[in-house]
């Protein structure tokens, strides 16, 4: 017989988890408001920081909408309601289903590529290279690398305009970051991911959609081909 590793669930994970299940299950509708910062601190007995953390994560899944000045109201999830059922312990998947979510990332990243080679502003293309300055740190905590090389891909997403593929790349934030660290479990061992980084911001720099769509074709195939070495 063979379990799986628990997961531990971080402070921050345990709050999400806590109002998505009370939105749900009390059935709130979009627009509704939730409970102000300093009562939710109270109720859920957690720090400033976490809860601003968490509320964050829901926002940037459609779950809350934060408005400054006015409060946190329920978001409108109508448009998410398959894609959060699939969020769930990502280090608990087993390669063949992160296999799945790699190939269904590599649909989004390949057409968002397409469309931001189109589209990037300057400020676009100095974000980018500002990303990949610090994908070049070898001094960085493991995790931070991770979350910047997230960061890099989420970037071009939202350069697409999609709003529908920005939310479900946040919706499967955990499983891309536990595919990049089963990937590439050391920062040493992805200098062909940073040239085809460069490579990327290249070519959307010079609004080449096809050099982009290059670029990122081979940097996915690389992912999946390990995915399928680890099946």
């Amino acid at each position: 017989m063979k379990l799986e590793v628990i997961k531990r669930q971080s402070a921050v994970e345990q709050v999400v988890e806590r109002i998505t299940t009370v939105i749900r299950e009390q059935k709130l509708a979009a627009g509704e408001r939730l409970p102000g910062e300093f009562e939710l601190v109270e109720q859920l007995q957690v720090s400033r920081p976490v809860l601003r953390e968490a509320l964050a994560r829901l926002q940037s899944m459609g779950l809350v909408d934060i408005q400054r000045g006015r409060g946190t109201f329920v978001g409108d999830t109508s448009s998410l309601a398959n894609c959060v059922k699939l969020l769930q312990s990502a280090v608990m998947i087993a390669p063949q289903e992160l296999l799945s979510y790699a190939e269904m990332r590599t649909a989004i990243e390949i057409q968002a590529v397409r469309q931001a080679a189109k589209k990037a502003t300057p400020e676009d293309v100095l974000a980018l290279e500002a990303i990949l300055k610090d994908l070049d740190r070898d001094d960085l905590p493991y995790p931070e690398h991770l979350e910047i090389d997230f960061n890099f891909h989420r970037k071009l997403v939202e350069m697409s305009g999609n709003v529908l593929m920005q939310n479900i790349m946040e919706v499967i934030y955990e499983f891309v970051l536990t595919q990049m660290a089963r990937t590439t479990p050391r920062i040493g061992d992805n200098e062909l991911g940073r040239r085809l980084h460069r490579e990327i911001v290249t070519a959307v720099k010079k609004h080449d959609v096809d050099a982009a769509d290059r670029a990122m074709r081979e940097h996915m195939e690389i992912v999946l081909d390990r995915l399928r070495n680890a099946i």
